[in-house]
């Protein structure tokens, strides 16, 4: 894939963009890039944590404060800390039981209550619920944000599992971020029932066939691994960086100075059937040949046979566009059919609501 570059563009020393001078702005998201990039390329440990945090600080001009973070994702992991010791594993039998404990706990420090009392300091958290109003972030990008979620205690799809992801490496417990059209989910597994998917914005433990019953998950998608397949730690921490393209076109709305592409490129370095990556430099390929349509028709040229080849390449991995009206029913589905769509053999097996 091509990386497109116009004039004058460096992105970590440069002064000048098309004459445009970086700002403070401009410079996170160049300083931004370049940590992630590190983490991926072994330079940095693997970190998901700071990987979101960078990004969310990107788009948050700096502002926020990683003590606070890390404040905040401690308390969490130490709240599910406690209520392991205070629930001891009476039921589950297998030689897992330590990590099916551990995931637990974090499902019921996200979309339960826990309450336990500790030198008569009362620790508790209250469920973390969906955020109806913008679960897209089109009205603020920040919505989808982790650390909005903290401050609120109102998610979505990227910043539920996104939570859940953290507080499993915090805690040294297993589960893997997977995707779904328009979707982001957790995939655990374990020895008595096998694998299992974990909802965060309803809070239920959906079996494999709600997933595909919205119609947009066809066998092709599951076989590529577009969908429904599990990410490993860098696939996740290389998802961070497309996360950072979006906000980046949020701020500034600029889509010919190679920043948005050169994300995209990186994600799929290490993460090629990234199908979010691939429609999404398609689509910023596409704004990119109708500004160059007028004002430099070779440039134009150029650029429309690689929009071309990501499209068909997304067709082939088994991609079909989801109307968001049809996900808004599909989501609705776990909640409004919770018995034909539960994972009744996990439930019978696991103390979840212990």
């Amino acid at each position: 894939m091509k990386t497109f570059l116009c004039p004058l563009v460096i992105f970590f020393f440069a002064l000048k963009v098309n004459g445009k001078t970086f700002s403070n702005e401009d410079s996170l998201y160049s300083k931004a890039f370049y940590e992630i990039s590190r983490m991926l390329e072994g330079e940095e440990n693997l970190s998901f944590k700071k990987a979101v945090f960078i990004t969310e600080n990107a788009f948050e001009k700096g502002r926020l404060s990683y003590n606070s973070f890390n404040s905040s994702i401690k308390y969490l992991s130490d709240l599910g800390r406690k209520w392991i010791q205070a629930n001891p594993n009476n039921s589950y039998k297998y030689s897992d039981s330590n990590n099916l404990y551990k995931n637990i706990a974090i499902f019921k420090a996200i979309k339960d209550t826990i309450k336990i009392l500790e030198k008569n300091i009362l620790l508790n958290t209250l469920p973390y619920s969906y955020d109806f109003d913008d679960y897209m972030g089109d009205k603020e990008w920040s919505d989808v944000f982790v650390t909005t979620l903290l401050k609120t205690h109102k998610g979505n799809c990227h910043s539920l599992p996104y939570l859940y992801k953290i507080l499993a490496d915090e805690i040294g417990a297993i589960c893997w971020i997977s995707f779904a059209p328009f979707h982001i989910y957790i995939k655990n597994r374990c020895e008595g029932t096998g694998w299992y998917n974990t909802e965060l914005t309803s809070g239920q433990f959906p079996v494999d066939a709600w997933i595909m019953a919205s119609g947009y998950v066809s066998p092709d998608a599951i076989r590529s691994g577009i969908y429904m397949d599990t990410l490993s730690n860098q696939q996740a921490v290389a998802n961070c960086v497309l996360d950072l393209a979006k906000g980046y076109e949020r701020k500034f709305k600029t889509y010919t100075d190679s920043f948005i592409i050169k994300c995209c490129d990186l994600t799929l370095k290490y993460h090629p059937t990234n199908i979010n990556a691939i429609i999404y430099k398609a689509e910023i390929l596409k704004k990119m040949y109708m500004i160059y349509k007028s004002e430099n028709p070779k440039l134009a040229s150029t650029v429309y046979p690689d929009m071309e080849k990501l499209y068909v390449q997304a067709l082939d991995l088994g991609y079909k566009e989801m109307p968001e009206k049809m996900y808004n029913k599909w989501l609705s589905a776990i909640s409004n059919q919770k018995e034909k769509y539960s994972n009744k053999k996990l439930q019978a097996t696991i103390p979840w609501r212990k």
